[in-house]
């Protein structure tokens, strides 16, 4: 199943949701939209957290604010959210910008992720012919010794 829609660039440039989370906003609150942002999640297999970039979280930017920023998917859409969080007040504010690299990146896993169950379904499908060709062999081979066994005649004909 993909994780991004097959025209991501136009959803994000015509879609009123992220033209309006694309101007800069006051951290998501006017939107109704939270978003709980987490950088580098544990794996799987427990590995430890890896510790954010200064690319991602940013301390030293400007005094008394963190700059933050968080490359997701969003509605099928590969975004960067990019803002600032005040440390006193705790707000701040921040805007979506469309992430092209990623883009490219998820359409192409999703071409290959299509492209291989196309090829999956076109083997399934190979062998169901062969197994329907295989069975109507045997059917015929059946039938014919079949009528052999019990109708004399016929039997005469094939020898």
């Amino acid at each position: 199943m993909p994780r991004v829609v097959p025209d991501q660039r136009s959803k994000f440039e015509n879609e009123e949701f992220f033209r309006k989370l694309s101007r800069e906003c006051e951290a998501f609150v006017a939107t109704g939209t939270n978003l709980s942002l987490q950088f580098f999640p544990a794996n799987l297999l427990g590995d430890q957290r890896q510790v954010p970039t200064r690319e991602y979280v940013d301390f030293e930017r400007e005094t008394g604010k963190v700059h933050l920023k968080a490359p997701m998917i969003l509605n099928g859409v590969c975004v960067i959210w990019r803002g600032w969080i005040d440390l006193q007040r705790l707000d701040g504010m921040g805007y979506l910008e469309y992430d092209d690299e990623r883009a490219q990146h998820e359409d192409a896993l999703a071409q290959a992720a299509f492209e291989e169950a196309r090829r999956r379904t076109r083997d399934f499908e190979d062998r169901d012919r062969s197994h329907r060709e295989d069975m109507e062999v045997r059917q015929t081979f059946f039938t014919h010794s079949f009528i052999c066994l019990f109708d004399p005649v016929v039997s005469k004909i094939w020898d």
